[in-house]
């Protein structure tokens, strides 16, 4: 009999315990969807904080279970997505690279600038190139892979080099790009020199 008892008192908790599970999970659900709501749909840990409104062990647990039942994704290191966003598409890498590199001048450039913009065939196929005036790395998601290249640069000479596109991290002008792909000594031997020259508004 007391057996049965500690039985039914240990799956009382055990239920207990999956219902505070459940109605964590179901809680964080609704915050991350009404951030996805504003537009924020990409985190760093520390923004995760403030959406989940926890910290420390706590946050890390609330993370690994989420990330564990699929309301968070781990894009990279550090860095989580939200993959029941109405946002993921064509910006996601873009929207990663910027927790990546916070409060860093960052832009798509080189050979995936390039190829937009028509001065090379070969279309880079699963990997976005950007330049930044932070640390240099590469990063595969699931999203491709982020080429990150360090500039020297200071913002005031690149920010007059960049066209902007709504939401999208900016993309350099065919000529900086050009320059970047140069002063980073990548092969610039697939360049239509005729298309260079061409005055092309994006």
């Amino acid at each position: 009999m007391k057996r049965m008892s500690l039985v039914y008192v240990n799956t009382y908790l055990y239920g207990c315990f999956c219902i505070l599970v459940f109605m964590r999970r179901d809680e964080a659900l609704r915050r991350l969807a009404n951030a996805d709501a504003s537009g924020l749909y990409v985190y760093r840990k520390q923004d995760l904080s403030i959406v989940l409104g926890e910290s420390g062990r706590a946050l890390d647990r609330t993370v690994c279970s989420l990330a564990a039942g699929g309301v968070l994704e781990r894009a990279t290191h550090g860095v989580y997505v939200f993959p029941l966003s109405r946002h993921v598409g064509a910006g996601t890498l873009d929207d990663i690279v910027r927790c990546l590199r916070p409060g860093r001048v960052t832009w798509e450039s080189c050979e995936s600038a390039l190829s937009q913009w028509g001065v090379i065939s070969q279309i880079p196929v699963g990997r976005t190139t950007y330049m930044t005036t932070g640390r240099e790395g590469e990063f595969h998601t699931r999203f491709g892979v982020i080429d990150l290249t360090h500039s020297k640069l200071a913002p005031s000479r690149i920010i007059g080099n960049l066209v902007y596109r709504g939401g999208r991290l900016p993309i350099a002008t065919k000529r900086f790009a050009y320059d970047n792909l140069r002063s980073t000594g990548r092969n610039a031997g697939l360049i239509d020199m005729d298309e260079l020259e061409d005055d092309d508004e994006w």
